[in-house]
């Protein structure tokens, strides 16, 4: 069946942005709607014969504040097989603080709750739902097997943590080494880089050991400083240890760096690269309008999908960014190609989006999926991960709001990307009536190497990429 193309955009913004503005017209499409497709174009974009199958997509119990250890489920706020658009709420959840409401980063449907609502002490990482791409057959999504079963519900109060300081726990401390209490994401990188709290120094809230203070003796390990790597640290005695013969829920993985080729690739520290780092917010009100109605078309790209587009056509707008350093100097690269970071059960890589410039929004999505997949897979080709000439990386999925992120040598710049979130901003409306309106912000970090890029054109560079995304058609 012909497509049926009601955009309530632009047209011109339409073409360009799905690849097909800057190519002449070879005619109609047969069968189809009155649409121009030009010689690059692939009309099964959108009459694909068989539609991409993909994983479901987890939901886990993020982490909310720097002390959070565990969270109640208050509320589902989405029901299953109820269509879910990025921003919309998913659920209520109660941490050690308040009440916060979980957020979904992506379009499709809630396939599966599988944390009910009112369910108590739920650890961090846990599988608390699923959610399909639309056009899935969500009534038949099965959970994954490397999870595990859900976690048993318990609607009783929280336990006193006077248990938790019992003496036992006590006698487990070896002598002479300190004990820390560690926040969620500390010990997640403590854990992957086989490294012991007793080697750094807690500087958080109530000697709390924080990611920042795991990320330091990350970097004193990469330079050398750190001899020795102890086994990853158990709980202290504040936090109760897991259950016996209990499933496994491993935490969400925050990777706390970007890593280039092979998932277990050594990465140059920032001690190595001179690192500057320039921060904006952009506003994503413009970029999640033109996605609905392309959703509405049935047309799936995600936001990450137009960041990549956003920072392509900064990159060939300001080809000094585009650089690598080659151990002498600047070494100006023929094209745009970025190199995206993918989590997977190995650790983070970076499939590289190639002369993603000359890529429209819908071809530069269908790369990301296809990319991705093979990264899960592991079936990346060397050709694939390696290179590229800018990174970006995108911790929003992870309820990240703002991060540093640390260059791929001899990559010259990395993009940092944390989650959007509704922000509250005091605007005019048409006849200077101050009024207060919702704005739908992200924190983007960019790191260069003050080497190659200083300060000055990294400033400039971040001030075109946010006027570029937050204008949609200046992507054309």
């Amino acid at each position: 069946m012909a497509a049926s193309w009601r955009l309530r955009c632009d047209l011109p913004l339409l073409r360009y942005l799905l690849g097909f503005g800057s190519r002449r017209s070879l005619g109609r499409a047969q069968g189809a709607a009155a649409w121009p497709v030009g010689r690059g174009a692939s009309w099964r974009w959108f009459h694909g014969a068989q539609p991409l199958q993909a994983d479901p997509i987890k939901i886990l119990m993020p982490s909310l504040s720097p002390t959070m250890e565990q969270g109640n489920i208050v509320k589902w706020l989405k029901k299953e097989g109820e269509a879910v658009s990025a921003g919309d709420s998913l659920c209520e959840i109660e941490t050690d603080k308040a009440v916060v409401t979980l957020d979904a980063n992506d379009d499709g449907i809630l396939a599966k709750i599988v944390v009910e609502e009112g369910a108590k002490n739920i650890k961090l990482g846990s599988l608390i739902g699923l959610m399909v791409e639309e056009g899935e057959d969500w009534k038949h999504v099965e959970i994954p097997k490397d999870v595990g079963a859900p976690p048993p519900v318990s609607k009783l109060p929280p336990p006193s943590p006077q248990p938790q300081i019992s003496s036992p726990a006590r006698k487990e401390h070896t002598e002479g080494t300190p004990r820390f209490r560690l926040s969620p994401a500390a010990r997640n990188i403590l854990e992957k880089h086989s490294l012991d709290a007793s080697q750094g120094t807690a500087t958080g809230p109530r000697g709390i050991f924080t990611k920042e203070d795991a990320l330091k003796l990350v970097e004193l390990k990469q330079m050398g400083k750190i001899t020795e790597s102890r086994p990853a640290p158990t709980l202290s005695a504040s936090v109760p240890p897991p259950a016996t013969g209990g499933p496994s829920y491993p935490r969400p993985m925050i990777p706390p760096v970007s890593i280039p080729g092979q998932p277990n690739a050594t990465v140059r520290s920032s001690h190595t690269v001179p690192h500057a780092y320039a921060t904006a917010d952009c506003d994503l009100g413009a970029v999640l309008k033109v996605r609905q109605d392309l959703v509405k078309d049935d047309v799936k790209v995600s936001v990450n999908d137009f960041i990549i587009r956003a920072a392509a056509v900064t990159l060939k707008q300001m080809p000094g960014v585009n650089v690598s350093w080659d151990g002498e100097g600047p070494k100006q690269l023929p094209s745009v190609d970025i190199s995206v970071a993918v989590a997977t059960d190995k650790g983070l890589i970076t499939p590289i989006i190639k002369d993603a410039a000359a890529k429209g929004v819908q071809e530069i999505a269908d790369s990301v999926k296809v990319l991705s997949k093979k990264a899960r897979d592991g079936k990346l080709l060397p050709e694939e991960y390696q290179g590229g000439s800018f990174s970006i990386s995108n911790l929003g999925m992870f309820g990240i709001d703002e991060f540093a992120a640390v260059i791929n040598p001899p990559q010259a710049c990395i993009l940092a990307v944390g989650r959007f979130r509704p922000v509250l901003k005091l605007t005019e409306d048409e006849e200077g009536n101050p009024q207060l309106r919702q704005h739908q912000l992200i924190t983007v970090t960019m790191s260069s190497d003050s080497r190659v890029v200083d300060d000055e054109l990294a400033t400039r560079f971040l001030e075109s990429f946010k006027a570029n995304l937050e204008n949609p058609m200046r992507l054309a």
